[in-house]
């Protein structure tokens, strides 16, 4: 008699051909490695993708830039995953997945720096094996971290001020995780003024 069973997808995700776009096989991998274990972090992470499609309109990037901002919108915080923890260090945990899996190393960047992660990194002794992985920062950069910083824990729209105070509230203004996101929130403002000044040099603040 044949199994009744429910086959779980699979975990392997490699990434797409050479020349592919990243984003709907991103999307895939995020889905796969969240929406059954973590559902709230699978919400917070549709809204950190629907933002930075929003925060990417126009914006002087190519398509492949934008599929790439997106892509790591939808990944960011796959290390949250109980199948990937490895150091219990969500960014590092994340990229290294997608590093083994053949991911490009702009992405795994973006997805072991977001949101300053090397602060607490430095404080939970991952800043080596961080630094393995590229930091670029620029406008796709800037996107992922506003785009996160804009998303509540279960989806909603937040202001950066509305996140700062639910991560204190949530972990207490003494834990590291507190400490370090009130860097993020400035890191994430000043962002912003970046991104508007790349939609109009002549009305926004620093390029």
């Amino acid at each position: 008699m044949a199994s009744t069973t429910p086959q779980q997808p699979s975990l392997a995700r490699p990434a797409p051909a050479a020349g592919g776009a990243l984003a709907p096989a991103a999307e895939r991998a995020a889905h796969d490695l969240l929406h059954l274990d973590l559902p709230r972090r699978w919400a917070h992470v549709q809204r950190v993708a629907a933002n930075a499609v929003e925060l990417l309109e126009d914006l002087p990037l190519e398509a492949a830039g934008v599929d790439l901002a997106v892509a790591a919108a939808w990944v960011h915080d796959i290390g949250y995953s109980p199948t990937l923890a490895v150091t219990g260090f969500h960014p590092l945990d994340g990229a290294t997945w997608l590093t083994t899996h053949g991911w490009p190393s702009a992405l795994t960047g973006l997805v072991a720096h977001h949101s300053l992660a090397r602060l607490e990194a430095g404080h939970r002794g991952h800043t080596t094996a961080l630094a393995a992985h590229p930091d670029s920062p620029g406008l796709i950069r800037d996107v992922l971290w506003v785009a996160d910083a804009t998303s509540g824990p279960g989806g909603q729209r937040v202001t950066i001020e509305e996140r700062l105070a639910d991560v204190v509230a949530r972990y207490g203004p003494e834990d590291l995780v507190s400490r370090c996101m009130h860097a993020v929130a400035g890191a994430a403002r000043t962002a912003e003024v970046r991104l508007r000044a790349a939609r109009d040099p002549l009305k926004g603040g620093v390029m």
